[in-house]
């Protein structure tokens, strides 16, 4: 895990940070080419810069992002309510109800589908499919 995300974690309350932990773990073991970093005070993992997936504390829990998760087709995940952009979420508020074989696969699928978010400012927020 990378020290910034380890240290975000650690900030956490125990529940919230087992959460991120397994969070974090799962996708570093399946995104192994993705680069972690903090981007907007929030763990977030890139693939050639164009940002995959990321998580980050919330009220009611911890939010799991995949950018381009709209068109994942997952009935788990919550698309945005703004339809403006491709992402979509999962709320966890324990680590069991962490399913690693749904997250494996929606991990799989964020490297096969993504969204150019790298350059949405220069396309003046147009979206365009990369994969």
């Amino acid at each position: 895990m990378h020290k910034d995300t380890q240290t975000y974690n650690n900030t956490l309350q125990p529940s919230d940070k087992t959460i991120c932990d397994v969070l974090a773990q799962e996708i570093d073991k399946h995104l192994p080419k993705a680069e972690n970093k903090i981007w907007h005070a929030h763990p977030v993992w890139f693939l050639e810069d164009n940002p995959i997936v990321g998580y980050s504390k919330l009220k009611n829990g911890l939010q799991l992002m995949f950018w381009s998760g709209a068109s994942f087709e997952e009935e788990k995940l919550q698309p945005s309510k703004s339809g403006k952009f491709k992402e979509a979420t999962i709320t966890y508020t324990s680590a069991e109800q962490i399913n690693t074989k749904d997250l494996k696969r929606w991990l799989g699928k964020s490297e096969k589908i993504q969204w150019d978010y790298k350059n949405i400012v220069k396309r003046k927020g147009v979206l365009e499919r990369l994969k």
